[in-house]
């Protein structure tokens, strides 16, 4: 998170209306909701465990056991539960 002066970026009227509240301080201006992303959907890395979990799915499918799907993709066996249980 980068620090800039409010003397820069603000107009000089919104500034004053600012320091009837906050002088001197540093205070964070949050995004608005609306621009969030999801974890990981910048990187790639939601996709990569969609695909990974898909894979399991289809694994277990096909007769394949949950100890031995925990050891190849090294997870719990509960967390495999949890991948071949839900939708």
């Amino acid at each position: 998170m980068k620090a800039a002066k409010a003397n820069d970026l603000l107009p000089e009227e919104l500034l004053r209306e600012v320091q009837k509240y906050v002088q001197g301080e540093t205070i964070y201006i949050p995004k608005p909701k609306s621009s969030y992303q999801k974890w990981g959907s910048r990187s790639g890395g939601r996709k990569l465990i969609q695909e990974r979990n898909s894979t399991i799915k289809k694994a277990f499918k096909s007769g394949c056991a949950i100890d031995k799907l925990a050891e190849d993709y090294f997870l719990s066996p509960e967390t495999i539960k949890k991948i071949v249980y839900t939708r």
